[in-house]
């Protein structure tokens, strides 16, 4: 067998690019994804957050294939994944959990139907007798006692739905799991006690994950490293107390000013930073940085060319021409 690498997940210029109908028989490229490139390293949980459309849900989506990627090179385990038959065997190491716990589950289906499903898609039993241990195994890792397995989903709460959600994506035993803003359909109170038992589950299965959420708060939690979207550029990617204490670019920083803080004092000197003006739409994308409509310290050269994401300092990226 080869050596491992250290890199489970590589992304390079990841594109994805949806074409928009605009007038007659006239189309315009949406670019969702635009030239986005990191890498998740074996064992890590990688954050990815910015505002509502920044595309941080697309590039979770694309890296899995449910969207063919528009251009760039998606490398899993050091091999790159291109053909059918590449995809067919990376989805048996990576699976997705779904944002919203309600509709992500079919109704007609019992749980123990819903849970097996990828085992059924698979293969990956050879009886009856084995696939029900397998789903009651599951259910156990989640925290589901045995008499739900043949209840339906209507009959459970939101937080034990995104359960079952996560029972059914360890199905396959996989290396790898797109959790797709997991915990933002929760209430609070829920809220934690999934974010811990990902945190569990992590260790337990030797796990590696992107963890999507606009919640910030939420992500340095489980995060080890953090990147930060905007307009389908990633801006800035650092250690998770890094980018706390330090952020660098603009839009991270103001990003951050509105994190809650429990401290009276500290809650009352920290000054919040608003942006002036609304997200551009992604369909007429500012020239150059697309942040720069809404930065402060924009200048003429901000218009000119987009900034390239590079090392300020050791493991901290932005892409900014101020830094």
């Amino acid at each position: 067998m080869s050596e491992k690498t250290e890199n489970l997940v590589e992304i390079k210029h990841l594109k994805e690019y949806f074409n928009i109908n605009v007038g007659f028989f006239k189309t315009k490229p949406l670019k969702a994804v635009d030239d986005v490139s990191f890498d998740i390293k074996r064992g890590e949980t990688l954050g990815l957050v910015g505002e509502s459309g920044c595309g941080k849900t697309t590039v979770g989506r694309t890296i899995l294939n449910l969207y063919k990627p528009t251009a760039g090179e998606i490398i899993y385990d050091g091999k790159s994944v291109k053909t059918k038959d590449d995809i067919k065997e990376f989805r048996k190491k990576a699976t997705m959990v779904f944002q919203d716990p309600y509709s992500s589950l079919n109704p007609r289906m019992t749980v123990s139907d819903i849970i097996a499903e990828p085992l059924d898609v698979h293969k990956m039993y050879k009886s009856q007798e084995q696939r029900r241990e397998r789903v009651l195994e599951l259910m156990n890792y989640v925290g589901l006692n045995s008499e739900h397995a043949s209840r339906y989903a209507h009959e459970f709460s939101g937080g034990q739905r995104q359960r079952i959600g996560i029972a059914r994506s360890l199905a396959i035993d996989p290396e790898f799991i797109v959790c797709d803003e997991p915990v933002s359909a929760l209430d609070v109170s829920i809220q934690a006690q999934v974010i811990n038992m990902f945190d569990e589950l992590q260790e337990k299965l030797g796990l590696t994950y992107l963890f999507i959420a606009h919640d910030l708060l939420v992500v340095r939690h489980i995060s080890d490293r953090i990147g930060v979207m905007y307009l389908g550029k990633m801006v800035e990617l650092a250690d998770a107390k890094e980018i706390y204490d330090h952020p660098q670019h603009p839009y991270s920083v103001s990003l951050l000013s509105a994190v809650p803080v429990p401290d009276p004092k500290e809650a009352r000197a920290n000054k919040r930073i608003v942006l002036s003006g609304d997200i551009p739409s992604p369909l007429n994308a500012p020239s150059g940085c697309p942040f720069r409509t809404r930065c402060p310290h924009a200048t003429q050269k901000c218009a000119e060319s987009m900034p390239e994401l590079k090392e300020i300092s050791s493991g901290h990226y932005a892409a900014c021409h101020i830094l």
